[in-house]
């Protein structure tokens, strides 16, 4: 087994990357070798910008011996090709959400990590932020009592007015569900188990859309996604959560409750890494600072490459990916048949981060 810090490369030198390559770059456990990007100019400014030595080719990335892990941040439709490509090459992957945009390649994709020897994390990482994991020891320690249901909601007007390339958001592999479905299953999988059953109605609200802000402002582009979806989850353990993910309300919010026998609490927002806890009980509200990692996205990397030096499973896993795949893909299916739908994977949910779990410390020598 190798020792000493993880050599990663990031595939993709979008949007996102700029907040990943902030992150990486700072974390003593991990070596940022390479950017690559078809474009290559972009992956030699995101490299220069971030004071990363190498930049080019996804092939020149692949390449390079010393990268143990490939950060894929590619768009969702080819989220499995590339992570195909990085595991043929004896690479690691870690692959921002969705983890595929249907079970069969899902399944490939785990079926060959596995023959390989090799790990397909998969963000969200956000569960392995203060917020999530404060939300879990809460409940554990029976707090609220037994958990029996939660509610959750996100609902926005839809990313078209700030992102300057949004297509493909609104396409398949993305709109509500699938960009950010993924921070909310991923989290009530990590508070409840794994998810047993689904119902759910979906809509569309409008055929196109228009790009209200960058150079491609006033461009008009399809939707060919539900942008409205209700869903009733129940779980094996026989808990139930009640979810909303819209682009279609001009009142942007948020919400996530835990109601239990003795009280009820309202989780931080998943798509976040921190926040407040507030407890509602017999004797009324007290509000809990959250404690843990309050580092961002990337987060899920280091967590990945000190599994991998340790020779343990990772927490944010292809296994636990692929469970959230299926249930999305239910959830459409439901949304489409109008008739519950079973949902067939399961996953094993791994312990909680031990509260002083820290991904700046240095632990790898």
């Amino acid at each position: 087994m190798s020792a000493g810090r993880v050599g990663v490369g990031v595939i993709g030198a979008g949007v996102i990357s700029n907040e990943y390559l902030g992150n990486l770059t700072s974390f003593p456990d991990l070596e940022v070798r390479f950017v690559a990007d078809i474009d290559q100019e972009r992956a030699r400014a995101q490299a220069d910008k971030y004071g990363v030595p190498g930049s080019g080719s996804v092939e020149e990335l692949l390449a390079d011996d010393g990268i143990e892990i490939v950060v894929n941040l590619t768009i969702p439709k080819v989220h499995v090709e590339v992570a195909l490509q990085a595991l043929a090459a004896g690479k690691h992957v870690w692959s921002e959400k969705p983890f595929s945009l249907d079970r069969a390649t899902g399944q490939e994709l785990l079926d060959t990590a596995n023959a390989r020897g090799l790990r397909v994390a998969t963000a969200p990482d956000t569960f392995l932020g203060a917020g999530i994991q404060s939300a879990r020891r809460l409940l554990e320690s029976g707090r609220i009592g037994a958990p029996l249901t939660a509610l959750t909601l996100m609902q926005s007007p839809g990313p078209e007015s700030w992102h300057p390339n949004p297509d493909f958001l609104f396409q398949e592999g993305a709109g509500p569900l699938f960009d950010i479905g993924p921070y909310y299953l991923t989290a009530l999988v990590q508070l409840f188990g794994p998810v047993a059953r689904v119902a759910a109605v979906a809509s569309k609200s409008r055929e196109t859309r228009v790009i209200g802000s960058g150079p491609r402002a006033g461009e008009e582009f399809a939707v060919t996604v539900p942008t409205h979806v209700s869903a009733l989850y129940q779980f094996e353990s026989g808990q139930t959560a009640q979810a909303i993910f819209s682009f279609d309300s001009k009142l942007g919010r948020t919400l996530f409750e835990v109601a239990g026998v003795d009280g009820t609490v309202e989780v931080p927002d998943p798509n976040t890494f921190t926040g407040e806890l507030r407890i509602h009980g017999a004797d009324g509200e007290e509000t809990v600072a959250s404690t843990g990692s309050t580092s961002s996205r990337g987060t899920g990397v280091v967590e990945l490459a000190r599994a991998i030096r340790a020779g343990v499973p990772e927490r944010a896993s292809g296994e636990q990916a692929f469970h959230v795949l299926d249930v999305m893909v239910a959830t459409i299916e439901a949304g489409e048949s109008g008739v519950p739908v079973e949902v067939a994977s399961t996953v094993q949910v791994a312990p909680a981060l031990p509260e002083d779990w820290d991904p700046r410390a240095a632990t790898l020598a």
